[in-house]
């Protein structure tokens, strides 16, 4: 696979600094039950990376932080973690939110089968990759028989209670990825389309749909390299650049912590193992007091024009 960070090295991205922290979003590990195209972590069913128990347990230690009130859960597949159960109910008993970015195929697997009655129960909300509502589009990018799957979970979510209209502690988000080199269509429009369809064909409902534009890093950004692409998609996310995104960037109020604890200022500069803000070494998360990083800087690099392209993108969709 290529590595993009020397094509990003050189950039112009306006400074930056951080808000309080109160969102942490933690990558759990690699391992997951897919391999999908766009996948910007490069996850997989061979990937080892796990979270170890230790940090798991000093994980749930910063719940005590007053200014905490997200727990965001990423991997791979964050389910797969043999502590994620008790991590969601420690977050539960802080009475902190809780976000599963979930791929949907593992509410379906023989081993998770209680998985979608303990998200319920513990009041998780939901955030599932759907990237189209087509059959055909979602199997090419996240593999074959990947869409009825998904489909059938989403049954099961509604079955639950997730997604119904006015629930906020039950909510079922759909997170739509563009296949080519391209900006997401407007959200507000997509996700009209994407309700339509499910529907009509299979009477599924959900609450939000998220277009996440795709970064020019890990396994998509390696795809564009192959096609002799790289540089063109990074002039189409530059010559979208929008000022008025900078203030609502989701690294400014959020810390990411990656499998091993080291911290970082978004998901994305942690799959370029790129340190938080203008630290020469990674940190660990044990090692920080939170309430200290307000109003230090960001660390760019030219993959942070893809947050900032026309409507903007984040881990909850859209800016504007």
């Amino acid at each position: 696979m290529h590595d993009t960070r020397p094509l990003l090295e050189k950039t112009d991205f306006p400074t930056i600094y951080r808000d309080d922290i109160n969102i942490l979003q933690v990558n759990l590990g690699y391992l997951c039950n897919l391999s999908c195209v766009h996948c910007h972590v490069n996850a997989g069913p061979t990937r080892t990376e796990l979270m170890s128990d230790d940090n798991i347990h000093a994980l749930i230690k910063l719940f005590d932080n007053p200014n905490i009130d997200t727990l965001d859960l990423t991997g791979g597949a964050p389910e797969m973690h043999p502590l994620f159960k008790k991590l969601v109910i420690a977050a539960k008993k802080h009475n902190i939110n809780i976000i599963d970015r979930c791929n949907l195929v593992i509410l379906q697997e023989p081993d998770y089968t209680d998985l979608a009655n303990f998200l319920y129960d513990h009041d998780v909300n939901i955030v599932a990759s759907l990237p189209c509502y087509l059959e055909d589009n979602v199997d090419k990018q996240r593999g074959k028989g990947v869409f009825q799957q998904s489909i059938a979970a989403l049954q099961k979510l509604n079955a639950l209670g997730y997604g119904l209209e006015n629930n906020d502690t039950h909510q079922l988000n759909l997170v739509f990825n563009p296949q080519d080199a391209t900006l997401p269509p407007p959200q507000h429009d997509l996700e009209i389309a994407y309700k339509k369809h499910l529907k009509a064909h299979y009477d599924i409902v959900f609450n939000q749909l998220y277009t996440v534009t795709n970064m020019p890093i890990q396994r998509f950004g390696s795809t564009l390299i192959s096609k002799g692409t790289f540089d063109d998609y990074l002039s189409v996310l530059k010559d979208n650049f929008s000022a008025h995104n900078l203030d609502s960037l989701m690294c400014k109020n959020t810390l990411s912590i990656d499998w091993q604890g080291y911290t970082y200022d978004c998901d994305f500069n942690q799959m370029l193992d790129l340190p938080l803000g203008s630290n020469p070494k990674k940190q660990h998360f044990t090692d920080l007091n939170l309430n200290t990083l307000h109003n230090t800087p960001i660390a760019t690099l030219q993959h942070c024009y893809g947050c900032t392209a026309g409507q903007g993108s984040s881990c909850a969709g859209s800016l504007t």
